[in-house]
């Protein structure tokens, strides 16, 4: 065949090839409907969807998982444009009955229209670290639709393009969230849980620690190694069931990915299991994992040192203990309502020596505690000593509302002081002063 008559013949190939292609059904049923058309037929869908399960939808909202963990929430989307939703935000799992709407602009969202359990995280005064003030937990109320999976709803985030699944809910789900709550409290600890958590691994032949530094609020904790054989830290988002602790993402263990600590009541921890001996650990330890030497800022000698609790500030940090806001709202308790204490404030090597000044609203005179300071060097403690309690202007017998709250300061196991890496509110520098006796733990700022 001559060339030219091949180049002719390949012009008619392709030439049938486009026709063929330009009139076949899949081409017309792509694209039979204008854009308007299909945001209408996919505001249906996910309208049918929504209405289609007996118990609703449920979505463990990880809002931002390197740095924060996840919130399980419960829906239940009635035809007149209202859900039911019920949350393990807090405490309260109550259900709420609030509005929805599936709206359509450049694509289908489901808009949660007014204020129920999953607007809590999305409150920029609402935030849980240092490191969130003015952006909240980082959540949404407005959600994209993207189709369906295996049963499950698939959402974008307008805030941040994270997918989020609605899966279908059953009915022990919405019963789930209280024992969810407990198993929170769990991890959390109580008024006189032990203060900090070590991380346990073992991977068959060798058990290695890290220090556990865990954000209730957060719902987000940091292991890292203490053996100086390990070297990996991980950071760990977590969310909750009845039973345990989900962690996200999964510890890789041996090749054995472990995510599901359960909690042990025998023990008050939570144990990850594996096979071949393999497990992971989270336990509560009285003596922090790294101790630190920034006590002897306190000491005689040194230049003056000052620190102090505000409590408009400081109540509410992540680092101030159950046990000390208790002590202060069973101090409080005993003053009139104007006159609660409002600072804290600890002072070394100063002009005066050095003291504990206890501050009050309402006009009601500060009171102050003079100590002596000695080192205990082999924990590594500061131990304040009773020497005498003034007015300002006179020698005055202890204050007895302040007895349990003070005792913690003059305990003769001494105090732990660590100065932390985050801020709250202000520039100042914080330290931690913590009880090696108790789960007393007191936030301060540098002053």
């Amino acid at each position: 065949m001559k060339i030219k008559n091949i180049f002719k013949y390949l012009i008619v190939v392709f030439a049938a090839i486009l026709w063929g292609a330009c009139t076949s059904t899949e081409a017309e049923d792509k694209f039979d409907q204008t854009p308007a058309e299909r945001l209408s037929t996919q505001k249906k869908e996910l309208n049918d969807l929504l209405l289609t399960s007996e118990f609703g939808w449920k979505a463990i909202y990880y809002t931002d998982s390197t740095q924060l963990g996840g919130w399980t929430h419960v829906f239940k989307f009635l035809p007149d444009g209202k859900v039911d939703m019920a949350s393990d935000y807090d405490a309260d799992t109550d259900i709420y009955r609030s509005q929805y709407e599936i709206q359509l602009g450049s694509a289908v969202s489901l808009v949660f229209t007014t204020a129920n359990r999953i607007h809590l995280l999305s409150e920029s005064d609402n935030y849980p670290t240092a490191a969130l003030v003015g952006k909240g937990h980082l959540g949404d109320f407005q959600f994209f639709y993207y189709g369906q999976e295996n049963g499950e709803i698939i959402f974008r985030t307008n805030r941040n393009f994270q997918e989020l699944r609605f899966v279908k809910a059953t009915a022990a789900d919405w019963t789930n969230l209280a024992g969810n709550v407990e198993t929170i409290d769990h991890l959390s600890g109580g008024i006189n849980t032990p203060l900090f958590k070590i991380l346990e691994i073992n991977d068959g032949s060798a058990i290695h620690q890290f220090d556990f530094d865990y954000n209730a609020d957060a719902r987000f904790g940091v292991a890292t190694p203490l053996d100086g054989i390990a070297t990996q830290n991980y950071n760990m988002a977590l969310s909750f069931t009845p039973t345990s602790a989900i962690v996200k993402p999964a510890i890789d263990v041996k090749g054995q990915k472990l995510s599901d600590f359960v909690y042990d009541s025998v023990s008050d921890s939570f144990i990850a299991s594996g096979t071949g001996g393999v497990s992971a650990t989270i336990s509560f330890t009285t003596v922090p994992a790294i101790i630190t030497d920034d006590y002897k800022k306190m000491l005689d000698g040194q230049p003056q040192f000052v620190v102090g609790y505000i409590a408009a500030n400081l109540n509410t940090a992540p680092t101030t203990s159950k046990y000390f806001k208790s002590l202060i709202a069973k101090a409080n308790a005993t003053l009139p309502a104007n006159q609660q204490i409002t600072r804290i404030q600890l002072f070394f090597n100063s002009a005066f020596g050095n003291y504990i000044e206890y501050r009050f609203a309402g006009g009601k005179p500060s009171l102050y505690h003079t100590v002596s300071t000695s080192e205990n060097a082999l924990n590594k403690t500061i131990v304040l000593t009773d020497e005498y309690w003034d007015d300002g202007a006179n020698i005055i017998p202890p204050p007895a509302f302040l007895a349990e709250i003070d005792a913690e300061f003059t305990t003769a196991a001494g105090l732990y002081v660590k100065k932390e890496n985050f801020n709250i509110t202000y520039t100042n520098t914080i330290y931690t002063i913590t009880s090696a006796s108790s789960s007393f733990r007191m936030t301060t700022y540098q002053l």
